[in-house]
C-alpha cells in the first residue's frame, strides 16, 4: 500500500534563519513559521489561534534562505514531517515534530530587486546515458525538398458551464464534535 507524508504551509517567518555549515560541505538553515486560524465560537467570540512549525532546508536551498529570508516575511513551504528525539535537561526523552522543506516560495520579497522566487530540491543526479542519433540522409542538391502537409486544425472543445459554487448556511456550531 502506498503512503504519503506531505505538509504545505503558508505563514510568516518567526525568526531569522539559523544557518550551520558542516565540514563535508553540507549546509542547513532552520527557521520557524507561524500559521494563523480565525474562527468564531458558539458564543460569537472571535478567536485567533497560532500554530508554530520548525522548518529546515538543506544545501543550496539553505544558502538561498540565508541570503534572502528574514523574520516577518510570508513564505509558502512544502515538505514532509519529521520526528526528532532528544533528551531534555531533566534527562527525559522528548519528541519534536518538524518540517523538512523540499519546496518553498517567498511570498513577500526579501530580495533587493523585489522579485518573488520559488525553489525546489534538486533531484538526485543520475548519470546520463549517451544517445545515439541516426546520421541525416543527404539530399541531392538538384531536387527540391518535399513539402509537408499541414496538420488539420483541431476543433475547439465545447466549453462546459462554470460549476455552481457551494455555500453552506450552517456554521461550525452545527458540527457534532
Amino acid at each position: 500500500m502506498a503512503s504519503l507524508n506531505k505538509v504545505i504551509l503558508i505563514g510568516n517567518v518567526g525568526n531569522d534563519p539559523e544557518v550551520r555549515y558542516f565540514d563535508g560541505g553540507g549546509v542547513v538553515a532552520r527557521f520557524s513559521v507561524a500559521t494563523n486560524e480565525r474562527y468564531t465560537t458558539r458564543t460569537g467570540e472571535q478567536v485567533e489561534q497560532t500554530e508554530w512549525f520548525r522548518v529546515e532546508v538543506w544545501n543550496e536551498q539553505a544558502k538561498t534562505v540565508e541570503k534572502y529570508l528574514r523574520k516577518g516575511q510570508q513564505i509558502y513551504v512544502e515538505g514532509r514531517l519529521r520526528t526528532e528525539t532528544y533528551t531534555d535537561r531533566d534527562g527525559k526523552e522528548r519528541f519534536s515534530l518538524g518540517v523538512r522543506a523540499t519546496t518553498f516560495q517567498f511570498l513577500s520579497s526579501g530580495r533587493p530587486d523585489g522579485q518573488e522566487e520559488s525553489y525546489q530540491q534538486a533531484p538526485a543526479a543520475q548519470p546520463e546515458r549517451p544517445r545515439q542519433q541516426a546520421a541525416p540522409t543527404p539530399q541531392p542538391q538538384s531536387q527540391p525538398a518535399p513539402r509537408q502537409q499541414a496538420a488539420p486544425r483541431p476543433q475547439p472543445a465545447k466549453r462546459e458551464p462554470d460549476p455552481v459554487s457551494f455555500e453552506s448556511n450552517s456554521g461550525d456550531d452545527d458540527l457534532p464534535f
